[in-house]
């Protein structure tokens, strides 16, 4: 490890462990100034610097191994400067763990295309080729140089660049950080995304530069780890050649310490196209893949290479009453609970189901309790981190093509194929 006054890539690490028999699906360890990360991983969504209704010692108790919060955010509210007064993300939200921080990429594409919350990963029958989600106002513009986009907490306008996006970052002081890069859907045209991608790249040498000068500056901080993010949306050729890109890329020295595999991936063939960035990223860099929590989603991004994930889903739907389960996922405001004074799900080990009902939750959600989005928040967080442990046992075991069998076969017995987006 490097020494605390002079901070580099040597304080973040990664080790493979267990490989699958495929060559790319495995095991490893992501080694952190604020301890390790044994993947495959989910990492949890604090966006704000918070899960949303769960204190972070309850995110801890649920098995949590890092959160991720959203740098574009916390740039607008409090202000990264605040966060970094605080003594850095970790600090200012009292998680003593591994953070994550993107880079604000998700959320300008977001405002630019008139998304809210996710993006498709089906596009069948849609026309539009910019917008696939409901509304259109755009309160972004990407040029070559960054993106102007417009506050959606007061109306204001900034202006995010590649340097901008790392001043952020180093001030919000997460263990590992994304470079700035930009979003497209599986809407855009392929021309589009081919200069989509060149633009990725070229900012990917900006966030490096700038990356160095910052940890140079900030030598009273630990390093933080700085990944690269894969585009192409579904094509081979621009996802390998985004890959090569972000290898070679090189400022006096400066590396990527990780890739990120991002935008726009089409759920049918996720694993085809992990699979491509895996074969192409080296082995000795962790592989992120962003927005990502379905159980589906969770056994093909694994057998491809991905060693840790991100998503909001498992809150957000929380927050709308579903709840996840090995047999499937229900809502727990239906009347079928209202009588029903089991667990949410038999034998989870979580602190609402050793604690609580589904008539207790039921009656939460019906009468509007804040309560309810807490309990709710806290099964689902365990049950997507449970689920991606177990794969992670699985893999050790060697028993991984057994345990998709299983654990598939169950989910989806009833609720018949598997549908999905994106999050972040």
């Amino acid at each position: 490890m490097g020494s605390e006054a002079s901070p580099g890539p040597d304080d973040v690490g990664f080790v493979e462990g267990t490989r699958l028999a495929n060559g790319l699906g495995r095991t490893g360890t992501i080694h952190t100034p604020h301890g390790d990360i044994s993947t495959p991983a989910f990492v949890v969504v604090g966006t704000k610097a918070t899960v949303k209704s769960v204190l972070p010692e309850t995110v801890a108790g649920l098995g949590a191994q890092a959160v991720l919060a959203n740098a574009l955010h916390l740039y607008l509210q409090p202000g990264s400067d605040i966060v970094d007064e605080a003594g850095g993300l970790g600090a200012f939200m009292n998680w003593p763990g591994p953070t994550f921080t993107d880079s604000g990429g998700f959320q300008v594409m977001s405002l630019g295309v008139g998304f809210k919350k996710v993006l498709a990963m089906d596009v069948t029958g849609l026309q539009d080729d910019d917008v696939i989600a409901e509304g259109k106002q755009r309160q972004a513009h990407v040029d070559s140089d960054g993106v102007w986009f417009t506050s959606p907490i007061n109306g204001d306008r900034h202006r995010f660049t590649p340097e901008v996006s790392m001043r952020v970052q180093h001030q919000l002081g997460a263990d590992i950080m994304f470079a700035f890069d930009e979003l497209t859907t599986l809407m855009n045209t392929r021309a589009y995304q081919e200069s989509s991608v060149e633009r990725t790249r070229q900012w990917a040498v900006r966030c490096l530069a700038a990356h160095r000068q910052l940890t140079a500056q900030r030598s009273h901080r630990p390093y933080q780890a700085l990944f690269g993010v894969v585009q192409g949306a579904q094509y081979e050729d621009l996802r390998r050649m985004a890959c090569r890109g972000l290898v070679a890329t090189e400022v006096e020295g400066q590396r990527f310490d990780g890739y990120g595999i991002g935008g726009a991936i089409e759920k049918q063939r996720l694993g085809e196209i992990v699979g491509w960035c895996s074969e192409e990223l080296p082995d000795d860099k962790p592989r992120h893949l962003l927005g990502i929590s379905e159980p589906d989603d969770l056994f093909a991004a694994v057998a491809a290479g991905a060693d840790t994930f991100d998503c909001v889903n498992p809150s957000r739907v929380a927050r709308n009453a579903a709840i996840y389960t090995a047999q499937g996922r229900y809502n727990v405001n239906t009347a079928a609970n209202r009588r029903d004074f089991r667990p949410l799900e038999e034998g989870c080990d979580c602190y609402t189901c050793t604690h609580y009902t589904r008539a207790y939750l039921h009656h939460l959600f019906k009468a509007k309790e804040m309560l309810s989005a807490t309990l709710a928040t806290i099964h689902n967080e365990r049950f997507t981190v449970r689920l991606v442990d177990t794969i992670r046992e699985a893999i050790e075991a060697g028993d991984f093509d057994a345990c998709r069998t299983e654990v598939l076969g169950r989910f989806y017995a009833r609720s018949g194929a598997p549908g999905g987006s994106i999050g972040s």
